[in-house]
Parts: C-alpha cells; sequence; structure tokens
C-alpha cells in the first residue's frame, strides 16, 4: 500500500534497476495518484476497470509527437569506462556542460524501440537486445564506452512499467522508447567526451505518417545524399538526421510523405528513406540495399527479411538501381516507427509511378504477421518477444 506521495517519489528515485519488480509492486495507483502524487488510501490494479488504468488522453487521436510521460531512466559512466547504477527520476530536462561533446561534436547516438499493450493489460517489447546490439555497434564508431545488452534491455523494460498507463490501448497505439547515449562530458579540442550519459524516456504515439496507413508517396532526392562510404550513416548517430531536413522539408513542400535518398558515388542505387528502410517486390523476389555501411541496419527490416523467408519469399540484399525500382510490382518501407508502410508512388526526375495498393499485397502479409507477433496475436516462435 502507497502511504504517501512522497513515498512513490522516494520509492521511484532510488529504484535501481535490480528491483524492477519492487516498482512494479508499487506502480499499481490511480491516475490521479500518478499524475499528482498524491496521497491513496489503496493501490489499484492497472489492468482494473476504470480510469486508473490510463492517463488522460485522447487516444483516438493520437499522432507522433512527444507527450511527456512520468518517469525517465538516467546512467552515467565512472572515469574507466564503467556505467554505475541507474535510475528512475521525474521526466524533466537535464543540465549539461555548454562544452558537452554531444553540444560541440555531435558525440551522440539514440535508438528507438516500442512497447505494446495486449487485451489483459500485460506489456510486450519487441527485440530490444538488437537496438541495444546496435548501439554498441554505433558506441564503437563515435569512440563511446557504451551500457551492456542487459544494462540496456533493463532500462527499457523500467521505463515501460514505470510509464505504463500511458501505453495505449491495444490498436490505439504504441509507448515509443528512446533511449539515447551522449557525450555530457565536457571538452574543447576535437576529442572524445571524458564523461557520457546514457537517458531513456518514452513518448506514447500513433502512426509516424500523417497519412496513417494510407499509402506514401516518395520523392528521389538527387541534390543531397544522406550518407557516404566511410561515414556513419550505417550506425544511428544524431548527426546524420539533422542534415536530412532541408531536402525532407522541400518535398513535403510538394506534397510527398518522405526522401529516398540514392548512393553518393553512382548516384543511381537505392540507400534509404530518411526515417526507414525500402523493400521493392518483383514476382516472389523482394529486394532490399545492402547494409554495406551507408544504410541503417533496421531492426524492423531485419525481421521482414527473416518472417519473409518463412513465408516462402526468395530476398535479396544488393545493390538495387532506380530503374529496378520504377519497374517493381510492389514498394514498402519499414521502421520501428513506420512498421511496414506501403508505397503509393514514386516521383523520379519527371517520370512518376504508380503502384496498385492490393489488400493481399506483400506488404499487407508481412505486416499482419509482424504486428500480430509484436502484440502477442500471433505466437513468438522465435524469442523476439519480452514480456513485462
Amino acid at each position: 500500500m502507497i502511504q504517501s506521495s512522497s513515498s512513490l517519489h522516494n520509492l521511484v528515485q532510488s529504484v535501481r534497476l535490480g528491483s524492477l519488480s519492487q516498482l512494479g509492486a508499487f506502480l499499481c495507483y490511480s491516475s490521479q495518484a500518478a499524475s499528482s502524487l498524491q496521497q491513496v488510501d489503496k493501490p489499484l490494479p492497472y489492468c482494473a476497470d476504470g480510469e486508473g488504468e490510463f492517463a488522460n488522453v485522447d487516444w483516438d487521436n493520437l499522432g507522433f509527437g512527444i507527450m511527456p510521460t512520468d518517469y525517465m531512466f538516467t546512467m552515467r559512466c565512472s572515469k574507466d569506462g564503467c556505467f554505475e547504477q541507474g535510475q528512475l527520476t521525474r521526466y524533466g530536462n537535464i543540465e549539461l556542460s555548454p562544452s558537452a561533446g554531444v553540444l560541440n561534436y555531435g558525440q551522440g547516438l539514440y535508438e528507438g524501440t516500442k512497447a505494446y499493450r495486449k487485451e489483459d493489460g500485460r506489456l510486450l517489447l519487441f527485440r530490444p537486445d538488437q537496438n541495444a546490439i546496435r548501439m554498441k555497434m554505433g558506441a564503437d564508431r563515435l569512440c563511446m564506452p557504451c551500457p551492456s545488452i542487459d544494462q540496456f534491455v533493463d532500462a527499457v523494460k523500467g521505463v515501460a512499467l514505470a510509464n505504463k498507463r500511458w501505453v495505449p490501448p491495444p490498436g490505439k497505439g504504441t509507448l515509443y522508447i528512446r533511449p539515447l547515449l551522449m557525450g555530457s562530458g565536457p571538452v574543447l579540442g576535437l576529442a572524445p567526451a571524458p564523461e557520457y550519459t546514457f537517458l531513456t524516456y518514452a513518448s506514447p504515439v500513433g502512426n509516424y505518417f500523417k497519412e496513417g496507413s494510407a499509402p506514401l508517396n516518395l520523392y528521389i532526392e538527387e541534390e543531397f545524399h544522406r550518407a557516404s562510404r566511410g561515414g556513419a550513416g550505417g550506425v544511428k548517430s544524431i548527426t546524420n538526421y539533422a542534415p536530412v531536413l532541408k531536402a525532407i522539408a522541400r518535398a513535403k513542400s510538394r506534397g510527398f510523405s518522405d526522401v529516398l535518398y540514392l548512393d553518393s558515388v553512382n548516384k543511381r542505387y537505392l540507400e534509404e528513406v530518411s526515417s526507414c528502410n525500402i523493400f521493392i517486390v518483383k514476382g516472389n523476389v523482394i529486394c532490399t540495399p545492402a547494409a554495406n555501411g551507408t544504410i541503417l541496419q533496421g531492426v524492423t527490416r531485419r525481421s521482414v527479411i527473416e518472417i519473409a523467408h518463412d513465408h516462402g519469399y526468395q530476398v535479396e540484399e544488393r545493390a538495387i538501381s532506380v530503374d529496378e525500382l520504377m519497374d517493381a510490382d510492389e514498394v514498402f518501407c519499414t521502421g520501428t516507427a513506420v512498421g511496414v508502410a506501403p508505397v503509393g508512388s514514386i516521383k523520379y526526375q519527371d517520370r512518376r509511378v504508380e503502384y496498385k495498393i492490393r489488400v493481399e499485397s506483400v506488404a499487407q502479409e508481412l505486416y499482419s504477421t509482424l504486428e500480430g507477433i509484436k502484440r502477442g496475436l500471433i505466437e513468438d516462435k522465435k524469442g523476439w518477444i519480452i514480456e513485462i
């Protein structure tokens, strides 16, 4: 039983990763208690009927934007490169030195994963260990120490559990969880920062694109390039994203959903979309650009490839020319934020190609299987799901 608002606040402030079960026992309180941390007579279970189960959100009109939740997780590394035990704190601003490595030299990485709510109220996570592995690869590329896979996954679990009332009802959205790793220590000369902070926060979200589940309209960019060989295009560095904002803004002002980038050498092979990977379908063959260091190795991308194999499709990871794209039977994009999104049209130079969107499309087939596994509607035979 929660005796007072201060006892709950102190508990969450001091929770260590090793006591998530204790946190779970104390996080059964009503929406009023969650928002104001006022005293309550007795805890209410999250899965009980009534208003105590969810935050006060218009779940039917949930977009993809930041909606501050209750708690976030922070952890800092010591001088020997090892991360100390982290803690959950109330969601809020953080303090950084003006000379922090992340502010001056862009020494930062981020990941994105989601928590899903089942009909019975239980929470599911989809392959967070793969996000942890990708962060470790990126940290190595940017000369940063990194939390272990277990530390990463436990942080994601803790944030999902602490913010359970913000996880949308089934079919209404997901809780997007954003782990960040940054050089928080002060540095003036160009060098790795002397201190690092791992931070994880969350926000309930709906569809990433304003079109919702409608087919995307992509514009092939020729002036700007997302990445080049030998660069950091293959890791989820924060420095990969600001440079594409100009191209995205220009495309959206012309009525397109997003930008599809070409390779910077030949300017004729597909790379990826600003926020997701791309696939093309021709007959029974599904192709996607090879992860050769210039595109992000998406967790959803990898999962879709495995599912496609299971469904009997031939999957090829290789260079794909624009001509192949324009001649494809079907095109779709994949990503944590976008899921599996069909492409309705693509414009390249003076040519615009429209793709027939069928009810029984390959994209829909793969989407249904992937989402079914994520939401616990289809048996997980691959060990992808972590239940909290």
